[in-house]
């Protein structure tokens, strides 16, 4: 069976960007995380060992994160590598980078980069 974990609107601080101020002033992030896996044996036991730990997504996010990127392409393939390292049963992942108020000559609400690894 396919089921779909998602972890969404993780709200962080952080600090990439290109430009030097981005490093020193940061900004602010939502990162959501979309994971198909089967939970089945989740479902019928009610055991958290039988299923994926959002606590543990969370921490991954929160770490990979923390540390400063230029690109937002570059950390948000950190975050993949390290679920995918981690999480056991994944079948499909889709992790979206989204960065608030960017600063480029425009009136730009966000940027997002999406990368997906394996079956959607």
């Amino acid at each position: 069976m396919n089921h779909t974990i998602e972890v969404n609107g993780i709200k962080l601080y952080a600090y990439h960007g290109c430009l030097e101020e981005e490093g020193k002033i940061g900004g602010n992030y939502i990162v959501d995380v979309h994971m198909k896996t089967d939970f089945q044996a989740a479902a019928l036991s009610d055991e958290l060992s039988q299923t994926i730990d959002y606590v543990h997504i969370n921490a991954v996010v929160e770490q990979e994160m923390a540390i400063r990127s230029k690109l937002i392409e570059h950390v948000g393939q950190r975050i993949v590598s390290r679920i995918e390292q981690e999480i056991k049963g994944l079948i499909g992942l889709r992790v979206k980078v989204t960065k608030i108020c960017p600063p480029i000559n425009g009136d730009v609400d966000n940027v997002a980069i999406i990368i997906e690894t394996g079956t959607w």
